[in-house]
């Protein structure tokens, strides 16, 4: 007769399928992201720098607020819904070329799902894709369900003969999407007559150690030397990565997100200023250098609580990137999406809405009165800054912008 096992044995049995799951449950945690997937967050990452650079031309653009990673994947749709060198321009602004068709379809889609996992990065991002088409296009059912499967993509046919009410329509969805934060992308549509790609996102930073919900009160923001709005300023004192450039004339605090899986970082000039001087020097290599530069130390951080709505035509931005043949009527082939080569990109509409709050993971009550918070540097933003929120896993940008103007009322002048 085969003998019981005792029950010491069993125990073992039960804790060595315990620790089984354990490590299962670390590995899956502690997935890598794929080869392909690494290069094109790092490709998105440099394409957040080129287009940052082409839209802080635009003499009349006062804040700026765009993910790179959610830009790259309208690349990818592009190239999925594009033949010959209307798609492998898609590739080349992505700086993709050697990434092969399929790889740079799944390689894009496993970059969003991991850095929009809400769950995982105790984070709030809301991302809605849609493709709006003029009502005479038939999307074809191959290209709807590789855009929906690789980009989450949503297709609706929109009748531009009633604009008033086209222009209802896709506000009242990117309202829907993004629970009412984002009423508005757009207040109206001059091209009517190609396909519209539009991205609407909510994006919420959880901060690694939260701002106190009462340390809030009003004070002024500096739009410029002449002109001032009054805004609510968060304060808390922490420690942070911080460096400042004395040369440049610049501070760098960098802030730790979502269970410490992104950070917000800031680069703002000592005084106000127009931001071209520091704009100018904005690159990846040398946002790399101030990071390399910083040290973790006590800062005093004052922050506008605010919410900021952005919404940018990226069509014209694009085609100065290199995308020419997909937003220009007469050469684009866009013939995956109907079938037909009948369509071109006419809008790209990217608008997002993004919340500072006081909000995040409690903080560490040890170090108050002690040591580490004497003497902190002072972080007081209250004139225009820029901003990345950089992802420290897959090390792509989430979002890349600048805070010039914050909604508030004007202060009137002091005497």
């Amino acid at each position: 007769i085969a003998q019981l096992p005792s029950i010491t044995e069993s125990m073992w049995v039960t804790k060595l399928v315990a620790l089984s799951l354990l490590a299962a449950l670390a590995t899956a945690e502690e997935k890598k992201l794929s080869s392909h997937a690494s290069m094109l967050a790092d490709t998105s990452a440099s394409l957040a720098f080129n287009l940052y650079h082409n839209m802080a031309k635009d003499k009349n653009a006062e804040n700026i607020l765009f993910s790179p990673v959610v830009v790259a994947s309208s690349l990818g749709l592009v190239h999925l819904g594009g033949k010959s060198s209307t798609a492998s321009q898609a590739k080349t602004v992505l700086s993709a070329d050697k990434v092969k068709d399929d790889q740079l379809h799944t390689g894009l889609s496993e970059l969003l799902t991991e850095v929009s996992n809400s769950t995982a990065r105790n984070v709030t991002w809301k991302i809605g894709s849609r493709l709006y088409g003029p009502s005479s296009v038939n999307f074809a059912d191959e290209f709807v369900k590789s855009s929906k499967k690789h980009y989450n993509y949503e297709h609706s046919k929109i009748n531009f003969r009633d604009k008033r009410s086209a222009v209802k329509s896709i506000n009242e969805w990117a309202a829907q999407t993004t629970d009412g934060k984002l009423p508005e992308v757009t207040k109206d549509v001059e091209k009517t007559d190609g396909a519209m790609i539009v991205n609407a996102m909510f994006f919420k930073p959880h901060w690694d150690e939260k701002f106190h919900h009462k340390m809030v009160d009003n004070r002024g923001f500096l739009v410029s030397r002449s002109y001032t709005v009054s805004v609510p300023m968060m304060h808390r004192t922490g420690l942070y990565m911080f460096h400042e450039d004395s040369e440049k004339r610049l501070y760098v605090l960098s802030m730790p997100l979502a269970h410490k899986m992104s950070s917000m970082i800031i680069i703002m000039p000592y005084h106000v200023e127009p931001l071209e001087r520091l704009e100018k020097l904005l690159t990846r290599k040398q946002l790399d250098t101030w990071i390399s530069k910083m040290e973790e130390r006590a800062v005093a951080v004052s922050l506008p609580k605010v919410c900021m709505e952005v919404s940018h035509n990226l069509q014209k931005h694009l085609g100065e990137l290199g995308l020419t043949e997909a937003v220009d009527k007469a050469k684009a082939d866009l013939s995956n999406i109907s079938g037909k080569k009948d369509l071109y990109l006419s809008n790209v509409f990217h608008a997002s809405a993004m919340e500072l709050d006081t909000e995040g993971n409690p903080f560490d009550t040890n170090i108050y009165g002690s040591e580490k918070l004497r003497n902190p540097k002072l972080f007081y933003a209250d004139h225009p800054f820029i901003f990345v929120i950089k992802d420290n896993k897959t090390n792509s940008i989430l979002y890349i912008g600048r805070l010039v103007r914050p909604k508030g009322d004007k202060m009137r002048d002091e005497l």
